[in-house]
């Protein structure tokens, strides 16, 4: 069964616990704002707490599952990309300047002409 049918099935449970993660989460943050006396500590204790609570929660359900399977998976995909070595980068930056430069001054050159253009066909020139 893939991931999609997975999340697709998931269970009352499942959805319950997403509403409550993401309940947890709101309360954190309106936490922060309603304490406005409060020391800075205590209101971003608030924040964190909520975080990690709803984050935790909405972990263990399917849907969390699912995207802790998606990381996994896209770290693995990322160990196969070949980064390109410093000269080569170093080349490729100066080959995208080379081509700023010549497409602005090619539009300048555009620009130039069609004002001159049409300075000179409405006798503004």
């Amino acid at each position: 069964m893939t991931d999609e049918l997975k999340t697709q099935n998931a269970s009352g449970t499942d959805v319950f616990r997403l509403v409550v993660g993401v309940m947890l989460v709101l309360a954190g943050i309106v936490a922060f704002y309603w304490q406005d006396t409060a020391p800075a500590w205590q209101r971003w204790g608030a924040v964190v707490l909520g975080l990690v609570l709803g984050v935790g929660i909405i972990a263990t359900s399917a849907y969390g599952k699912t995207v802790i399977q998606f990381v996994l998976d896209s770290r693995v995909e990322l160990r196969k990309i070949v980064w390109p070595e410093r000269r080569e980068t170093g080349m490729t930056t100066v080959v995208v300047f080379a081509f700023v430069i010549i497409g602005g001054v090619f539009f300048w050159v555009i620009d130039f002409f069609l004002a001159w253009a049409t300075r000179h066909l409405t006798g503004q020139g």
